[in-house]
């Protein structure tokens, strides 16, 4: 077979492709990573994206110029890194492999459209989607007997991929269409996750219980009565701990009513997912917070349970605080608890079981909503707390003194249920928009970060957000309403020039009424 090669060029790389060509075959050689080698190809390159490997396009440029030595597309590609030129050079590989009857070069084509291709956009590059769509799943079926957490990276990918024609409405404008990728396969399976979580923390109560009543049984045979202790298992964590008099107070039917779920109960502590998929899901939405995320994200790195330490994240009003929170605590599996502060008072700690109105402290309350030991507490507003209450409860800045203590949080004392709690494993976020009103001991126990504005630069990756919130609002299926078109886009663009996200937000909802009244009178 003729070599598949430019015989008719005669001319030096550029330096910027000869550093490409090396670069990539260096990472290739360096990558330790055994079954990627006997990944197909497209598959392998898929990996190397959901695993935000470097040098992807380099290795790929390097893989091209090994079987198509001096190919000027290649070299273009090399320097450009843009959708045309890609392309360009996917469709001259698929040339080369009829003409030599080469699979390896048709192989080599769909990875270059796997990373060149944007997000899809009004049904542009349909059949190069569909080409690389059809390649990933082909792909995965001979895969299916491998490993199974690498079979569960590459299904995301794969049906992730094939769902992007279908999901332009909900794609990230300024993200590659590989990105975008990763972010539906992951939300594809979220419910199924969720579900599988549930029921696997179902039955493991269910076995608990069970050993529980059996060591019970064996310890009144031998008269020891056996401890919460000696059966919590590392991962769970009893917050609550009532004795069998304190549960037959007639005073406390009526709260413990809401928490027979939690008292007595070793409840589960949520763990740490996969941080870099935590990073990409919160960049997608945020690309301007990057260094808060960042920095949050530290404190997990080598932690098997997820807790945040106290922090304040301070930022001009409509900046998109409070939805980021909601995001971090989604992104990480916890339940988040929303206390607004300008109504709030010293009340948040729990009122005394001699009063009518008795009820446990808002962290305890979150604890029972959430079904585990550490949910997400969202102090919202935090320097809009009355500074002097008029009730009898006294401050919300004073109560919360003894939440972010380490050793007072694990040894809270509740004042209607009389009794310590372990509230140790509870994150603690709050929103600022500044801090001039907040007391010293307030400022000492939180860490400040500074929350930034979206920029202009920011837009695309905001308006999904934003139009699918408020499409959830009006109680539609997101699905049957179209994205912004290019008309809308550019009025939004023009009216919106970057800061406060709920500007961005009536403009976008002012948008999508004046669509409503027009399809009304056509």
């Amino acid at each position: 077979m003729s070599n598949p090669g430019d015989d008719g060029d005669d001319f030096e790389l550029p330096a910027v492709a000869r550093d490409d060509v090396l670069t990539g075959a260096a990472a290739d050689s360096a990558d330790s990573e055994k079954h990627l080698k006997n990944l197909p190809r497209i598959l392998r390159y898929a990996k190397l994206l959901g695993d935000h490997a470097r040098h992807v396009e380099q290795r790929l440029i390097a893989e091209i110029e090994e079987l198509c030595p001096d190919l000027a597309l290649n070299t273009a590609w090399a320097v450009a890194q843009d959708v045309d030129t890609g392309l360009a050079l996917a469709t001259e590989l698929d040339r080369r492999a009829a003409e030599y009857n080469d699979p390896n070069l048709r192989s080599l084509s769909d990875c270059v459209r796997l990373l060149c291709l944007p997000a899809t956009r009004g049904g542009l590059h349909f059949q190069q989607y569909f080409r690389v769509a059809k390649a990933l799943l082909l792909s995965f079926e001979i895969i299916r007997d491998r490993d199974e957490q690498l079979c569960c990276e590459m299904e995301r990918f794969a049906f992730g991929w094939a769902a992007l024609p279908g999901c332009a409405h909900i794609s990230v404008g300024h993200a590659s269409a590989a990105e975008n990728a990763l972010m539906l396969g992951s939300r594809m399976v979220e419910h199924r996750i969720a579900a599988a979580r549930q029921e696997a923390i179902q039955a493991q109560e269910e076995k608990l219980h069970l050993t529980e009543e059996a060591e019970q049984e064996t310890a009144e045979i031998s008269g020891r009565t056996p401890t919460a202790e000696d059966n919590q298992p590392s991962d769970r964590l009893i917050v609550a701990r009532l004795s069998a008099d304190e549960m037959k107070n007639y005073r406390l039917k009526e709260i413990l009513a809401s928490l027979k779920n939690v008292v007595n109960v070793p409840l589960p502590l949520v763990m740490v997912p996969p941080l870099h998929e935590v990073r990409s899901k919160l960049l997608l939405e945020f690309p301007y917070a990057g260094r808060v995320i960042d920095l949050i994200l530290s404190d997990l790195v080598g932690r098997r349970i997820v807790q945040l330490r106290p922090m304040i994240l301070v930022g001009e009003p409509g900046g998109g605080k409070t939805r980021f929170v909601r995001s971090l605590g989604q992104a990480l599996n916890l339940y988040v608890w929303r206390t607004d502060c300008s109504r709030g008072d010293a009340a948040f700690g729990g009122t005394d079981r001699r009063w009518h109105s008795a009820e446990p402290c808002h962290p305890l309350l979150a604890v029972a909503r959430s079904r585990t030991a550490s949910p997400l507490v969202l102090l919202d507003e935090l320097e809009k707390a009355p500074s002097s209450s008029t009730s009898n409860a006294g401050r919300l800045w004073d109560c919360l003194l003894s939440f972010t203590e380490a050793e007072t949080s694990a040894r809270h004392f509740d004042p209607a249920l009389q009794v310590n709690l372990d509230l140790s494993r509870i994150s603690f976020v709050a929103t600022a928009n500044s801090l001039d009103p907040l007391p010293g001991p307030i400022r000492d126990r939180f860490l400040v970060v500074t929350f930034p504005k979206p920029g202009a630069e920011d837009l695309d990756a905001l308006l999904p957000a934003v139009m699918v919130d408020l499409i959830k609002e009006r109680g539609l299926d997101q699905r049957w309403i179209r994205p912004l078109d290019e008309n809308e886009h550019v009025a939004v663009a023009k009216l919106w020039q970057g800061g406060s996200m709920r500007r961005l937000r009536r403009i976008v909802e002012i948008i999508l009424r004046e669509r409503d009244l027009s399809a009304t009178r056509n």
